[in-house]
């Protein structure tokens, strides 16, 4: 009985790290980033919420597509420069105050540069913050998702059986 857990930890070892990584997020932010603001998705979608995160940057930093994918919006939206970019899958990643440097249609890979952050985020307490969101599906319909939670460098915490549900970015709720 004691062969089974050895061969289990042989194959946990010996599995490819970079398959587990498929498909994961990029940071937008190089270096990563503190985060400033978290996630808070309302429940309907409609009412109020801090659909994605926030993190802290510098004017005129760069940008970057956090996957691969096809821009599907660089321009203003509601007054606000904003670039989107649809994923393989279905996911959709935003990024906002940016000034763009890519075009609607353009196909970027992940780290392709779609511009530079902008300062006047609002309830920014350093002098620009991106705010990255991320969802699934189509706007109308969309299931907002924490981009944090996706990204390959996702650090797994165990937790104390019984302990609340937190994630460890969850104090920047607060």
């Amino acid at each position: 009985m004691r062969v089974l857990p050895v061969l289990l930890a042989a194959a946990f070892l010996a599995a490819a790290p970079a398959a587990a990584e498929a498909g994961r997020l990029q940071w937008p932010l190089r270096p990563s980033a503190a985060v400033t603001r978290g996630f808070d998705a309302p429940a309907p979608n409609w009412q109020r919420g801090h659909r994605g995160v926030d993190l802290a940057g510098a004017p005129g930093q760069t940008v970057y597509a956090a996957a691969g994918g096809t821009v599907v919006f660089a321009g203003e939206l509601a007054g606000r420069p904003l670039v989107s970019v649809q994923h393989a899958g279905g996911l959709r990643t935003s990024y906002e105050p940016v000034r763009p440097a890519v075009r609607a249609g353009q196909r970027v890979d992940a780290g392709t540069a779609l511009g530079g952050l902008l300062e006047g985020h609002p309830g920014c307490p350093v002098p620009a913050c991106l705010h990255w969101g991320a969802m699934w599906g189509a706007a109308a319909r969309a299931d907002y998702v924490d981009p944090l939670g996706l990204l390959a460098v996702t650090p797994i915490v165990l937790k104390p059986v019984g302990a609340p549900d937190r994630a460890p970015h969850a104090a920047a709720r607060r």
